[in-house]
Protein backbone atom coordinates (compact mmCIF):
# COMPACT_ATOMS: atom_id res chain seq x y z
CA UNK A 1 0.00 0.00 0.00
CA UNK A 2 0.87 3.67 -0.73
CA UNK A 3 0.58 6.22 1.78
CA UNK A 4 -2.78 7.54 0.48
CA UNK A 5 -4.01 4.21 0.52
CA UNK A 6 -4.67 2.84 3.96
CA UNK A 7 -3.85 4.69 7.17
CA UNK A 8 -1.74 2.26 9.68
CA UNK A 9 2.02 1.53 7.61
CA UNK A 10 2.50 4.10 5.70
CA UNK A 11 4.87 6.44 7.38
CA UNK A 12 4.42 10.59 7.15
CA UNK A 13 5.77 12.16 4.35
CA UNK A 14 9.33 14.39 6.10
CA UNK A 15 12.38 16.16 4.48
CA UNK A 16 14.89 13.50 6.25
CA UNK A 17 16.04 10.46 4.69
CA UNK A 18 17.03 7.40 6.51
CA UNK A 19 19.38 5.20 5.37
CA UNK A 20 18.55 2.01 6.62
CA UNK A 21 14.65 2.83 4.82
CA UNK A 22 16.31 3.84 1.98
CA UNK A 23 18.11 0.81 1.80
CA UNK A 24 15.68 -1.33 2.46
CA UNK A 25 13.12 0.00 0.22
CA UNK A 26 15.95 -0.39 -2.96
CA UNK A 27 16.19 -3.91 -1.80
CA UNK A 28 12.69 -5.04 -1.42
CA UNK A 29 12.43 -3.19 -5.08
CA UNK A 30 15.39 -5.77 -6.20
CA UNK A 31 13.24 -8.91 -4.72
CA UNK A 32 10.21 -7.76 -6.55
CA UNK A 33 11.79 -7.65 -9.84
CA UNK A 34 13.06 -10.71 -9.34
CA UNK A 35 10.05 -12.36 -9.09
CA UNK A 36 9.27 -11.60 -12.62
CA UNK A 37 12.24 -13.96 -13.51
CA UNK A 38 11.38 -16.49 -11.20
CA UNK A 39 7.81 -16.75 -12.71
CA UNK A 40 9.03 -17.27 -16.05
CA UNK A 41 10.65 -19.97 -14.57
CA UNK A 42 7.21 -21.37 -13.12
CA UNK A 43 5.24 -21.04 -15.94
CA UNK A 44 8.13 -22.19 -18.40
CA UNK A 45 8.00 -25.50 -15.84
CA UNK A 46 4.59 -25.67 -16.20
CA UNK A 47 4.69 -25.28 -20.23
CA UNK A 48 5.02 -28.06 -22.57
CA UNK A 49 8.18 -28.45 -24.14
CA UNK A 50 7.57 -26.45 -27.56
CA UNK A 51 6.19 -23.43 -25.85
CA UNK A 52 8.56 -23.03 -22.70
CA UNK A 53 10.44 -20.11 -24.56
CA UNK A 54 7.29 -18.30 -25.59
CA UNK A 55 6.15 -18.27 -22.04
CA UNK A 56 9.01 -17.61 -20.64
CA UNK A 57 9.19 -14.36 -22.87
CA UNK A 58 5.71 -13.37 -22.31
CA UNK A 59 7.54 -12.44 -18.33
CA UNK A 60 10.93 -11.43 -19.91
CA UNK A 61 9.07 -9.02 -22.35
CA UNK A 62 6.41 -7.24 -19.75
CA UNK A 63 9.55 -5.89 -17.97
CA UNK A 64 10.79 -4.59 -21.24
CA UNK A 65 7.31 -2.28 -22.00
CA UNK A 66 5.90 -1.90 -18.51
CA UNK A 67 9.67 -0.65 -17.39
CA UNK A 68 9.08 2.06 -19.78
CA UNK A 69 6.12 3.02 -20.30
CA UNK A 70 5.92 3.58 -16.52
CA UNK A 71 8.40 6.39 -16.01
CA UNK A 72 7.10 7.84 -19.02
CA UNK A 73 3.30 7.78 -17.93
CA UNK A 74 2.91 5.12 -15.28
CA UNK A 75 3.67 6.84 -12.05
CA UNK A 76 1.93 10.09 -12.72
CA UNK A 77 -1.18 8.00 -13.78
CA UNK A 78 -1.23 5.92 -10.31
CA UNK A 79 0.00 8.73 -8.26
CA UNK A 80 -0.51 12.20 -9.49
CA UNK A 81 -2.65 14.70 -7.75
CA UNK A 82 -4.36 16.09 -10.68
CA UNK A 83 -7.20 13.35 -9.89
CA UNK A 84 -9.92 12.38 -12.60
CA UNK A 85 -13.39 10.98 -11.13
CA UNK A 86 -11.47 9.01 -8.59
CA UNK A 87 -10.52 7.14 -11.59
CA UNK A 88 -6.94 7.75 -12.58
CA UNK A 89 -4.68 10.52 -12.16
CA UNK A 90 -3.61 12.88 -14.83
CA UNK A 91 -0.80 11.19 -17.15
CA UNK A 92 0.78 14.62 -17.87
CA UNK A 93 0.77 16.10 -14.63
CA UNK A 94 4.22 14.03 -14.51
CA UNK A 95 5.51 12.67 -17.16
CA UNK A 96 8.43 11.50 -17.67
CA UNK A 97 8.71 11.88 -13.89
CA UNK A 98 8.91 14.92 -14.09
CA UNK A 99 9.14 16.62 -10.69
CA UNK A 100 9.43 13.33 -9.13
CA UNK A 101 12.89 13.22 -8.64
CA UNK A 102 14.43 16.36 -7.39
CA UNK A 103 18.62 16.75 -7.43
CA UNK A 104 21.39 15.69 -5.55
CA UNK A 105 20.98 19.10 -3.04
CA UNK A 106 17.41 18.67 -2.63
CA UNK A 107 16.31 14.31 -3.18
CA UNK A 108 11.86 15.01 -3.48
CA UNK A 109 11.29 12.71 -0.65
CA UNK A 110 8.51 9.83 -0.29
CA UNK A 111 5.04 10.53 0.88
CA UNK A 112 5.45 7.04 2.21
CA UNK A 113 8.74 6.97 4.01
CA UNK A 114 11.44 8.28 4.84
CA UNK A 115 13.60 7.72 1.24
CA UNK A 116 13.94 9.39 -1.70
CA UNK A 117 10.75 9.32 -3.88
CA UNK A 118 12.94 7.98 -6.76
CA UNK A 119 13.28 4.84 -4.89
CA UNK A 120 9.33 4.40 -4.42
CA UNK A 121 8.82 4.95 -8.26
CA UNK A 122 11.40 1.87 -8.48
CA UNK A 123 9.55 0.01 -6.03
CA UNK A 124 6.15 0.32 -7.28
CA UNK A 125 6.93 -0.14 -11.13
CA UNK A 126 7.82 -3.68 -9.87
CA UNK A 127 4.48 -4.51 -8.80
CA UNK A 128 3.44 -3.31 -12.30
CA UNK A 129 5.63 -5.33 -14.52
CA UNK A 130 4.92 -8.80 -12.13
CA UNK A 131 0.68 -7.89 -12.57
CA UNK A 132 1.32 -7.68 -17.04
CA UNK A 133 3.63 -10.88 -16.11
CA UNK A 134 0.92 -12.63 -14.32
CA UNK A 135 -1.65 -12.73 -16.97
CA UNK A 136 0.08 -14.51 -19.75
CA UNK A 137 -0.07 -18.21 -18.18
CA UNK A 138 -3.82 -17.80 -18.95
CA UNK A 139 -2.96 -17.67 -22.62
CA UNK A 140 -0.13 -19.64 -22.91
CA UNK A 141 0.81 -21.50 -26.23
CA UNK A 142 -1.70 -19.18 -29.05
CA UNK A 143 -1.18 -16.06 -28.89
CA UNK A 144 0.72 -13.77 -31.30
CA UNK A 145 3.75 -12.12 -29.19
CA UNK A 146 3.49 -8.82 -30.98
CA UNK A 147 -0.15 -8.54 -30.08
CA UNK A 148 0.97 -9.57 -26.47
CA UNK A 149 3.45 -6.82 -26.07
CA UNK A 150 0.89 -4.23 -27.32
CA UNK A 151 -1.59 -5.20 -25.01
CA UNK A 152 0.67 -5.34 -22.20
CA UNK A 153 0.85 -1.43 -22.80
CA UNK A 154 -2.25 -0.80 -23.29
CA UNK A 155 -3.44 -2.85 -20.48
CA UNK A 156 -1.07 -1.53 -18.06
CA UNK A 157 -2.37 1.82 -18.95
CA UNK A 158 -5.96 1.11 -19.00
CA UNK A 159 -6.55 -1.12 -15.62
CA UNK A 160 -3.37 -1.30 -13.99
CA UNK A 161 -2.73 2.02 -13.53
CA UNK A 162 -5.92 3.28 -13.02
CA UNK A 163 -6.55 0.21 -10.14
CA UNK A 164 -3.13 1.95 -8.40
CA UNK A 165 -4.61 5.19 -8.00
CA UNK A 166 -7.79 3.72 -7.09
CA UNK A 167 -6.43 1.58 -4.45
CA UNK A 168 -3.38 3.75 -3.09
CA UNK A 169 -3.45 6.92 -5.19
CA UNK A 170 -6.68 8.04 -3.14
CA UNK A 171 -9.27 7.12 -5.69
CA UNK A 172 -12.50 5.67 -5.52
CA UNK A 173 -11.25 2.33 -4.05
CA UNK A 174 -8.79 4.33 -1.03
CA UNK A 175 -9.73 5.79 2.17
CA UNK A 176 -10.39 9.40 0.62
CA UNK A 177 -13.15 11.05 1.80
CA UNK A 178 -15.02 10.55 -1.88
CA UNK A 179 -13.62 6.70 -1.92
CA UNK A 180 -16.51 4.29 -2.03
CA UNK A 181 -15.83 3.13 1.37
CA UNK A 182 -16.51 6.47 2.72
CA UNK A 183 -20.04 7.07 0.27
CA UNK A 184 -21.09 3.52 2.46
CA UNK A 185 -20.02 4.58 6.12
CA UNK A 186 -19.65 8.16 6.05
CA UNK A 187 -16.19 10.07 7.03
CA UNK A 188 -14.29 11.19 10.39
CA UNK A 189 -11.65 13.44 10.97
CA UNK A 190 -8.10 12.72 9.77
CA UNK A 191 -7.08 14.88 12.10
CA UNK A 192 -4.95 17.39 10.23
CA UNK A 193 -7.72 19.29 8.98
CA UNK A 194 -9.49 16.65 6.32
CA UNK A 195 -11.96 14.00 5.94
CA UNK A 196 -11.46 9.90 5.40
CA UNK A 197 -13.41 7.30 5.05
CA UNK A 198 -15.15 6.27 8.57
CA UNK A 199 -14.18 2.27 7.67
CA UNK A 200 -11.14 2.05 5.55
CA UNK A 201 -10.58 -0.41 2.97
CA UNK A 202 -7.74 -2.45 3.20
CA UNK A 203 -4.84 -3.64 0.63
CA UNK A 204 -2.03 -3.79 2.12
CA UNK A 205 0.22 -4.93 -0.75
CA UNK A 206 -1.90 -5.71 -3.68
CA UNK A 207 -4.97 -7.92 -3.18
CA UNK A 208 -6.67 -5.95 -5.36
CA UNK A 209 -4.34 -4.24 -7.29
CA UNK A 210 -2.17 -7.16 -8.54
CA UNK A 211 -4.08 -10.19 -7.99
CA UNK A 212 -7.90 -9.69 -8.80
CA UNK A 213 -6.66 -7.36 -11.46
CA UNK A 214 -4.64 -9.48 -13.19
CA UNK A 215 -7.00 -12.67 -12.43
CA UNK A 216 -9.82 -11.27 -14.05
CA UNK A 217 -8.14 -10.24 -16.84
CA UNK A 218 -6.71 -13.71 -17.42
CA UNK A 219 -10.35 -14.50 -17.34
CA UNK A 220 -11.87 -12.35 -19.65
CA UNK A 221 -8.77 -12.55 -22.27
CA UNK A 222 -9.34 -16.29 -21.85
CA UNK A 223 -12.99 -16.23 -22.70
CA UNK A 224 -12.45 -13.96 -25.72
CA UNK A 225 -9.38 -15.64 -27.20
CA UNK A 226 -10.66 -19.19 -26.80
CA UNK A 227 -9.19 -21.89 -26.16
CA UNK A 228 -5.90 -24.40 -27.94
CA UNK A 229 -7.15 -26.13 -30.63
CA UNK A 230 -6.49 -29.75 -28.58
CA UNK A 231 -7.44 -28.63 -25.23
CA UNK A 232 -9.81 -30.98 -24.10
CA UNK A 233 -8.42 -33.46 -25.96
CA UNK A 234 -4.69 -33.63 -24.74
CA UNK A 235 -3.44 -33.92 -21.66
CA UNK A 236 -1.31 -30.91 -20.90
CA UNK A 237 1.76 -31.93 -18.53
CA UNK A 238 4.36 -30.28 -17.09
CA UNK A 239 7.75 -30.16 -18.96
CA UNK A 240 10.11 -29.06 -16.24
CA UNK A 241 8.82 -30.17 -12.32
CA UNK A 242 12.20 -28.68 -11.13
CA UNK A 243 11.85 -25.41 -13.09
CA UNK A 244 8.19 -25.33 -11.66
CA UNK A 245 9.91 -25.88 -8.10
CA UNK A 246 12.79 -23.74 -8.71
CA UNK A 247 10.57 -20.79 -9.79
CA UNK A 248 7.97 -21.02 -6.80
CA UNK A 249 10.74 -21.38 -4.34
CA UNK A 250 12.35 -18.12 -6.27
CA UNK A 251 8.48 -16.44 -6.01
CA UNK A 252 8.56 -16.75 -2.28
CA UNK A 253 12.29 -15.21 -1.29
CA UNK A 254 11.06 -12.49 -3.94
CA UNK A 255 7.64 -11.77 -2.19
CA UNK A 256 9.26 -10.90 1.08
CA UNK A 257 10.19 -7.67 -0.71
CA UNK A 258 6.20 -7.35 -2.13
CA UNK A 259 4.75 -8.13 1.34
CA UNK A 260 7.54 -6.45 3.45
CA UNK A 261 8.28 -4.19 1.42
CA UNK A 262 5.14 -2.36 0.99
CA UNK A 263 5.29 -1.34 5.18
CA UNK A 264 7.85 1.27 3.24
CA UNK A 265 10.51 1.14 6.34
CA UNK A 266 12.56 -1.31 8.02
CA UNK A 267 10.24 -1.60 11.17
CA UNK A 268 8.01 -3.76 12.79
CA UNK A 269 5.00 -3.66 10.42
CA UNK A 270 7.56 -5.37 7.47
CA UNK A 271 8.70 -8.10 10.13
CA UNK A 272 4.92 -8.54 10.68
CA UNK A 273 4.66 -8.59 7.03
CA UNK A 274 7.43 -11.23 6.62
CA UNK A 275 5.98 -13.76 9.28
CA UNK A 276 2.55 -13.39 8.07
CA UNK A 277 4.09 -14.58 4.36
CA UNK A 278 5.99 -17.35 5.86
CA UNK A 279 3.16 -19.14 7.60
CA UNK A 280 0.64 -18.23 5.13
CA UNK A 281 2.32 -19.71 2.50
CA UNK A 282 3.10 -22.80 4.60
CA UNK A 283 -0.24 -23.36 5.40
CA UNK A 284 -1.29 -22.99 2.00
CA UNK A 285 1.06 -25.70 0.46
CA UNK A 286 -0.04 -27.68 3.04
CA UNK A 287 -3.52 -27.03 2.24
CA UNK A 288 -3.33 -27.60 -1.00
CA UNK A 289 -0.88 -31.21 -0.55
CA UNK A 290 -3.95 -32.39 1.80
CA UNK A 291 -6.66 -31.62 -0.60
CA UNK A 292 -4.82 -33.38 -2.79
CA UNK A 293 -4.28 -36.47 -0.78
CA UNK A 294 -7.77 -36.79 0.05
CA UNK A 295 -9.11 -36.41 -3.50
CA UNK A 296 -6.57 -38.00 -5.82
CA UNK A 297 -4.47 -40.18 -3.22
CA UNK A 298 -1.18 -38.12 -3.38
CA UNK A 299 0.14 -35.10 -2.54
CA UNK A 300 2.51 -33.73 -5.79
CA UNK A 301 5.12 -31.58 -6.76
CA UNK A 302 2.82 -29.56 -9.11
CA UNK A 303 0.27 -28.94 -6.26
CA UNK A 304 3.19 -28.24 -3.65
CA UNK A 305 4.40 -24.99 -6.02
CA UNK A 306 1.04 -23.97 -6.50
CA UNK A 307 0.08 -24.19 -2.82
CA UNK A 308 2.92 -21.31 -2.07
CA UNK A 309 1.38 -19.40 -5.18
CA UNK A 310 -1.65 -19.56 -3.52
CA UNK A 311 -1.02 -18.59 -0.04
CA UNK A 312 1.24 -15.95 -1.54
CA UNK A 313 -1.38 -14.62 -3.52
CA UNK A 314 -3.86 -14.77 -0.56
CA UNK A 315 -2.06 -13.02 2.04
CA UNK A 316 -0.63 -10.08 0.14
CA UNK A 317 -3.97 -7.78 0.56
CA UNK A 318 -3.79 -9.09 4.82
CA UNK A 319 0.21 -9.33 5.70
CA UNK A 320 0.10 -5.96 7.54
CA UNK A 321 -3.32 -6.51 9.29
CA UNK A 322 -3.89 -10.20 10.83
CA UNK A 323 -1.65 -11.78 13.21
CA UNK A 324 0.26 -14.78 12.77
CA UNK A 325 -2.28 -17.38 13.93
CA UNK A 326 -4.85 -15.74 11.84
CA UNK A 327 -2.51 -15.98 8.40
CA UNK A 328 -2.25 -19.30 9.30
CA UNK A 329 -5.75 -20.14 8.65
CA UNK A 330 -5.54 -17.82 6.08
CA UNK A 331 -3.34 -19.54 4.00
CA UNK A 332 -4.72 -22.65 4.94
CA UNK A 333 -8.00 -22.43 3.38
CA UNK A 334 -6.67 -20.81 0.49
CA UNK A 335 -4.71 -23.64 0.09
CA UNK A 336 -7.23 -25.69 -0.59
CA UNK A 337 -9.80 -23.43 -2.10
CA UNK A 338 -7.41 -23.31 -4.81
CA UNK A 339 -6.73 -26.74 -5.21
CA UNK A 340 -10.39 -27.43 -5.99
CA UNK A 341 -11.16 -24.46 -7.82
CA UNK A 342 -8.01 -25.26 -10.76
CA UNK A 343 -10.51 -27.85 -11.69
CA UNK A 344 -13.29 -25.59 -12.69
CA UNK A 345 -12.03 -24.89 -15.99
CA UNK A 346 -12.62 -28.74 -17.62
CA UNK A 347 -16.05 -28.33 -15.73
CA UNK A 348 -17.32 -25.44 -17.50
CA UNK A 349 -15.07 -25.62 -20.62
CA UNK A 350 -12.67 -22.53 -20.34
CA UNK A 351 -8.88 -22.73 -21.03
CA UNK A 352 -7.01 -20.95 -18.42
CA UNK A 353 -3.73 -22.87 -19.31
CA UNK A 354 -1.56 -22.44 -16.27
CA UNK A 355 -3.84 -21.66 -14.14
CA UNK A 356 -4.06 -17.51 -13.19
CA UNK A 357 -7.88 -17.91 -12.61
CA UNK A 358 -7.97 -20.63 -10.34
CA UNK A 359 -5.10 -19.49 -8.08
CA UNK A 360 -4.73 -15.42 -8.48
CA UNK A 361 -8.20 -14.82 -8.65
CA UNK A 362 -9.16 -17.28 -6.35
CA UNK A 363 -6.69 -16.78 -3.43
CA UNK A 364 -6.78 -13.14 -4.52
CA UNK A 365 -10.56 -12.44 -3.83
CA UNK A 366 -10.44 -15.00 -0.73
CA UNK A 367 -7.34 -13.10 0.62
CA UNK A 368 -9.44 -9.43 0.38
CA UNK A 369 -12.57 -10.43 1.62
CA UNK A 370 -11.14 -12.31 4.47
CA UNK A 371 -9.50 -9.06 5.90
CA UNK A 372 -13.12 -8.41 7.29
CA UNK A 373 -12.93 -11.84 8.92
CA UNK A 374 -9.05 -11.81 10.30
CA UNK A 375 -8.31 -8.31 10.70
CA UNK A 376 -7.27 -7.83 14.12
CA UNK A 377 -7.41 -4.11 14.66
CA UNK A 378 -4.40 -3.60 16.42
CA UNK A 379 -2.13 -2.48 13.54
CA UNK A 380 -4.14 0.64 12.92
CA UNK A 381 -6.91 -1.12 10.58
CA UNK A 382 -10.85 -1.42 11.55
CA UNK A 383 -11.44 -4.50 13.06
CA UNK A 384 -13.10 -7.59 11.42
CA UNK A 385 -15.83 -9.81 12.29
CA UNK A 386 -14.12 -12.15 14.51
CA UNK A 387 -12.68 -8.97 16.72
CA UNK A 388 -15.15 -7.06 16.82
CA UNK A 389 -19.02 -6.20 17.12
CA UNK A 390 -18.42 -3.49 14.25
CA UNK A 391 -16.39 -5.52 11.90
CA UNK A 392 -19.06 -6.72 9.76
CA UNK A 393 -18.72 -3.09 8.15
CA UNK A 394 -14.69 -3.73 7.11
CA UNK A 395 -16.29 -6.60 5.58
CA UNK A 396 -18.88 -5.16 4.00
CA UNK A 397 -15.98 -2.58 2.54
CA UNK A 398 -13.54 -5.20 1.49
CA UNK A 399 -16.42 -6.85 -0.75
CA UNK A 400 -17.76 -3.76 -2.25
CA UNK A 401 -13.86 -2.79 -3.09
CA UNK A 402 -13.38 -6.71 -4.42
CA UNK A 403 -16.41 -6.34 -6.54
CA UNK A 404 -15.81 -3.30 -8.12
CA UNK A 405 -12.52 -4.29 -8.98
CA UNK A 406 -13.65 -6.80 -10.67
CA UNK A 407 -16.30 -5.03 -12.58
CA UNK A 408 -13.51 -2.43 -13.40
CA UNK A 409 -10.70 -5.24 -14.72
CA UNK A 410 -13.59 -6.64 -16.99
CA UNK A 411 -14.29 -3.58 -18.67
CA UNK A 412 -10.83 -2.76 -19.03
CA UNK A 413 -9.83 -5.53 -20.38
CA UNK A 414 -12.13 -6.31 -23.02
CA UNK A 415 -11.52 -2.58 -24.34
CA UNK A 416 -7.88 -3.92 -24.45
CA UNK A 417 -9.05 -6.96 -26.61
CA UNK A 418 -10.47 -4.97 -29.09
CA UNK A 419 -8.28 -2.13 -29.43
CA UNK A 420 -5.44 -5.03 -30.21
CA UNK A 421 -7.64 -7.36 -32.23
CA UNK A 422 -6.57 -5.82 -35.46
CA UNK A 423 -2.93 -7.11 -34.76
CA UNK A 424 -4.63 -10.63 -34.57
CA UNK A 425 -4.53 -12.77 -31.32
CA UNK A 426 -4.03 -16.15 -32.37
CA UNK A 427 -1.39 -17.36 -34.31
CA UNK A 428 -2.66 -20.80 -36.61
CA UNK A 429 -3.78 -24.16 -35.85
CA UNK A 430 -0.66 -25.89 -37.70
CA UNK A 431 1.68 -23.31 -35.59
CA UNK A 432 0.20 -24.18 -32.42
CA UNK A 433 0.25 -27.81 -33.28
CA UNK A 434 4.28 -27.64 -34.57
CA UNK A 435 4.91 -25.56 -31.72
CA UNK A 436 4.72 -21.26 -30.43
CA UNK A 437 8.58 -21.48 -29.63
CA UNK A 438 9.32 -21.91 -33.32
CA UNK A 439 6.83 -20.21 -35.09
CA UNK A 440 6.90 -17.03 -33.00
CA UNK A 441 10.71 -17.09 -31.93
CA UNK A 442 12.21 -19.58 -34.26
CA UNK A 443 13.90 -20.97 -31.63
CA UNK A 444 13.66 -24.34 -29.37
CA UNK A 445 14.54 -24.42 -25.50
CA UNK A 446 16.19 -27.83 -26.35
CA UNK A 447 18.40 -28.67 -29.24
CA UNK A 448 18.50 -32.02 -29.83
CA UNK A 449 22.49 -33.40 -30.88
CA UNK A 450 24.25 -35.59 -33.01
CA UNK A 451 27.37 -35.68 -31.05
CA UNK A 452 28.91 -35.56 -34.66
CA UNK A 453 32.38 -34.91 -34.92
CA UNK A 454 33.35 -31.58 -37.18
CA UNK A 455 36.45 -31.99 -39.21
Amino acid sequence: MRGDSVLLLAQEATTEIDAGDTAWMLMAASLVLLMTPALAMFYGGMSRQKSVLNMMMMSFSAMGVVGIVYVLWGWSMSYGEQDVLGLFANPFEMFGLAGVIGDADNWVTSASGAYPQVVDVGFQVTFAIITVALISGAIAERVKFGTWLTFAAVWVTLAYFPMAHMVWGGGLLSHSENSLAAMIFGTVDDGEGGLVAAVAPVDFAGGTVVHINAGMAALVLVLLIGKRYDFGRTAFRPHSLPLVMLGAGLLWFGWFGFNAGSAFGANGAAGLAWINTTVATAAAMLGWLLTERIRDGHPTSLGAASGVVAGLVAITPAAGSVHPLGAIALGAVSGALCALAVGLKHRFGYDDSLDVVGVHLVAGLWGTIAIGLLATGTFDTDAGVFYSADGWKLLVVQIVIAVAALVFTAIMTAIAYVICRPLGWRISETDEQSGIDGAEHAESAYEASTNALIR
